[in-house]
């Protein structure tokens, strides 16, 4: 491949499910790779595995990306010269790429049946055989092949080379050698006339003219027969880059647990996209050895895949919450308070009057700035300015933090007392911390103990923006109100 050719990488998900962490990760290296050479980025979507494939799942491909901000130049909704971008419309272009290999010598038809292959399957399990076709159908003539294909199921097996080795050159691996004689014919044309994935990766890359393959460390195995394919093609192959794996924190493969979940799942759950981006470049890739904080403009720029490590990412939700949080805090005011407002839209309860008090959720937003990691938090956390009293809570709500009730009833009353005698006009930020921080002698208790008792009687929650301010936004009446209120329920 001539140095001079523009850079094309591709995005190609297969629509079975919605894409995931590792998935778009793959996707935004192809991207930023593109975009830092000034080269096109391609989405094609590989739908050739009809019995798994998911109506939805190409739109979730598409939304996941226009989130991020990964615009591709040719693909669905955008067309170009390579048309269609879905491989269930280019079936003649496979089937004729195995006709041409038929005639080569370097595929064949096979006949063998479900049956056959399962008992041949059990036959080297209980020789403790490694599992792999035995080459039966490898044997027939052209003649015999030909004619049993008129009355007969067959699929396409591709003929791997017996001897020697095939090589990968990698630009993360480096060289990675395979001995063919561990290589297996493998499927690459179904009976239905659907490719398999090795055959469509390699046509269409072809086709579309990609000169660089970023995929994930789990295509290694497939290597061999993808350079073995573009040998007996005649076609010359992309360069290779294949991502490390990604790992939870518990250095096992990531799970839904650990934090492979759907992309879009991040969205619903108030991860940022700028975040998002930031977390996910660093998955494997590095600017430098100081850079932590990276937006999606100087990725573009900057993006190396002589950066990339062959050494397995860890995903640590922990570094995601604190890049969410800095990508909060760097939120102009403006833009901050819409947040908070299309937040609260969607998450306050029904019993809330839409749209929400624009008043209140420009006095809250400054509380919340700093004590946001995620966008989902922001509802329950300002739910209790929404109505007289408290979002409903359970008296044992305030046991759990002042366990014995006497002495929980004596702080709810002592609160209420002072706070009660403090006037309208004087109702500030500093009058009420004073009365506040003045209950600790009365009580005999250190703030901390008891404060967590108010909390609850005036957000419902033990926990949240500060009292004193909550206090100031709620207004004198409704806070001595929900006092009483929290009075009468220890009872």
């Amino acid at each position: 491949m001539s140095d001079s050719r523009p850079v094309r990488t591709r995005y190609a998900p297969s629509p079975t499910g919605d894409p995931h962490v590792g998935n778009i990760r793959s996707a935004l290296f192809s991207w930023a790779y593109a975009r830092s050479q000034g080269g096109q980025f391609i989405l094609r979507i590989e739908d050739t595995d009809r019995n798994r494939l998911v109506e939805t799942s190409t739109d979730a491909i598409m939304e996941s990306l226009r989130w991020l901000g990964i615009d591709w130049d040719e693909g669905p909704e955008v067309g170009g010269p390579h048309e269609p971008y879905f491989q269930s419309q280019r079936l003649p272009l496979y089937q004729r790429a195995a006709s041409q290999l038929i005639e080569a010598g370097r595929a064949y038809r096979c006949f063998c049946t479900a049956e056959r292959l399962e008992q041949m399957r059990a036959a080297q399990a209980a020789a403790k055989q490694p599992p792999g076709y035995d080459g039966l159908c490898r044997q027939l003539s052209a003649e015999e092949s030909e004619a049993r294909s008129k009355a007969e199921p067959f699929v396409v097996r591709f003929a791997m080379r017996r001897e020697g080795q095939t090589v990968l050159n990698d630009l993360v691996r480096g060289q990675v050698v395979f001995e063919n004689k561990l290589q297996d014919d493998f499927v690459m044309l179904k009976s239905d006339g659907y490719p398999t994935y090795h055959l469509g990766v390699v046509v269409d890359d072809t086709e579309m003219e990609i000169t660089n393959a970023i995929r994930g460390d789990e295509w290694i195995s497939s290597a061999p027969k993808h350079i073995q394919l573009y040998e007996a093609l005649g076609w010359t192959p992309p360069v290779w880059a294949h991502l490390p794996l990604i790992l939870g924190p518990d250095h096992k493969k990531l799970s839904k647990r650990s934090g492979d979940t759907a992309l879009l799942d991040y969205r619903t759950n108030g991860y940022l996209p700028a975040a998002m981006i930031n977390f996910l470049a660093f998955l494997g890739w590095s600017l430098d050895d100081h850079t932590s904080i990276l937006s999606i403009e100087e990725l573009k720029q900057h993006f190396d895949l002589s950066r990339v490590v062959a050494n397995p990412a860890v995903f640590d939700i922990d570094r995601l919450n604190f890049l969410n949080g800095h990508y909060i805090r760097a939120m102009g005011d403006a833009e901050w308070v819409e947040t908070i407002a299309t937040w609260c839209e969607s998450g306050l309860p029904a019993s809330v009057p839409r749209p929400v008090d624009r008043p209140v959720i420009e006095q809250a937003a400054p509380l919340l700035k700093e004590r946001i990691a995620r966008l989902d938090e922001i509802a329950p956390m300002v739910a209790f300015l929404f109505g007289e009293e408290a979002p409903e809570y359970a008296p044992e709500a305030i046991l759990e933090r002042v366990p014995e009730r006497e002495v929980a009833i004596r702080v709810l009353e002592t609160a209420a007392e002072r706070l009660g005698a403090v006037p309208d006009a004087e109702w500030d930020v500093a009058r009420i911390e004073a009365v506040i921080r003045g209950l600790e002698e009365p009580l005999g208790l250190k703030l901390r103990k008891f404060v967590p008792a108010l909390y609850v009687a005036e957000m419902g929650r033990a926990q949240g923006i500060p009292l004193f301010d909550s206090l100031v936004l709620l207004g004198r009446e409704r806070s001595l109100r929900r006092l009483r209120t929290a009075i009468r329920k220890l009872g």
